[in-house]
C-alpha cells in the first residue's frame, strides 16, 4: 500500500517500499481547469523532538488563502536522507485531513521523481492522496545540470542516470535557483509551468513560502 500502516519501518524495508511504489508513480499532465492549490511544509524542532507539519490551501488562479491546517507531531522516523517521507508524510496526513477544502493539486516543499529511487516526498505524497503532486526543493538530492542563466525563468534540465528528472529554475534574477520535479499524476512541464504561474517577489513561489512562514513560526513557538 503506499500508505503503510506503521510507517516507523527499518531504513532497509523503508528503501524496499520505495522501489515498489516508484513503479506506480504516474507522469501526465497536471489538470488544466482547477479551483483550490495546496502548498505543504515541515518544520522542525530537534530540541524537543516534534515537527510542525503545515497545509495551506488556495483559490486558483488568485491564490487568495482559503484555510490553515496544522499538526504538532514526535519524530517517529531518524533523519535519514532520501527516505524524509517516512518522518514527513504521518503528519502530514493529519494536516490535511483537516482541510474542509482539499487541493486540486498540491505542492510539495521537496523532491518529487528528483530522488535516486524516483520516489521523494511529493511522489510519495501524491500517491497516498491519490492526487497530483508537485515537488519544489530549496536544495538538490541528486542529479547533475548545468547552471541556469541567471535571469527569473531560465532553467536547465536535471540529469540522473542518463533521464530528465526534473528541472533547476531561476525563479529570481541573480538567486539561487529552485528544483522542480514532478510528483505524482504531473508532468515536467506541468510541473514547471504551475510553478512559474506561482511566483511572486521572492525566490520561493508563494504559496510555499506562504507555508514555510506558518511553519517557522510554529517551530519557534515550539522552541520557546
Amino acid at each position: 500500500m503506499p500508505c503503510p500502516k506503521e510507517w516507523n519501518l527499518q531504513p532497509a524495508e523503508a528503501i524496499s517500499l520505495q522501489r515498489e511504489l516508484a513503479e506506480r508513480v504516474r507522469l501526465q499532465p497536471l489538470p488544466r481547469n482547477f479551483d483550490v492549490l495546496g502548498a505543504s511544509d515541515i518544520g522542525y524542532v530537534s530540541s524537543i523532538d516534534r515537527l510542525a507539519a503545515v497545509m495551506l490551501t488556495f483559490r486558483w488562479p488568485g491564490l487568495e488563502l482559503l484555510e490553515t491546517a496544522q499538526v504538532i507531531a514526535p519524530i517517529r522516523f531518524p533523519y535519514i536522507p532520501g527516505l524524509l517521507s517516512f518522518r514527513e508524510i504521518p503528519p502530514l496526513l493529519e494536516a490535511y485531513d483537516q482541510l474542509k477544502h482539499p487541493p486540486d493539486i498540491l505542492l510539495c516543499d521537496g523532491q518529487g521523481i528528483a530522488h535516486p529511487r524516483r520516489l521523494g516526498l511529493a511522489s510519495h505524497l501524491g500517491l497516498c492522496l491519490d492526487i497530483p503532486t508537485v515537488g519544489c526543493a530549496k536544495n538538490r538530492l541528486c542529479g547533475t545540470y548545468e547552471q541556469p542563466g541567471l535571469l527569473r525563468g531560465d532553467f536547465t534540465p536535471l540529469y540522473h542516470r542518463q533521464e530528465v528528472i526534473g528541472y533547476v529554475f531561476r525563479s529570481r534574477d541573480k538567486v539561487k535557483p529552485i528544483y522542480i520535479s514532478p510528483g505524482h499524476l504531473a508532468d515536467l512541464e506541468s510541473s514547471k509551468e504551475i510553478i512559474r504561474q506561482c511566483l511572486g517577489r521572492y525566490r520561493l513561489p508563494e504559496p510555499l513560502r506562504q507555508a514555510h512562514q506558518v511553519a517557522t513560526r510554529l517551530r519557534n513557538n515550539l522552541a520557546q
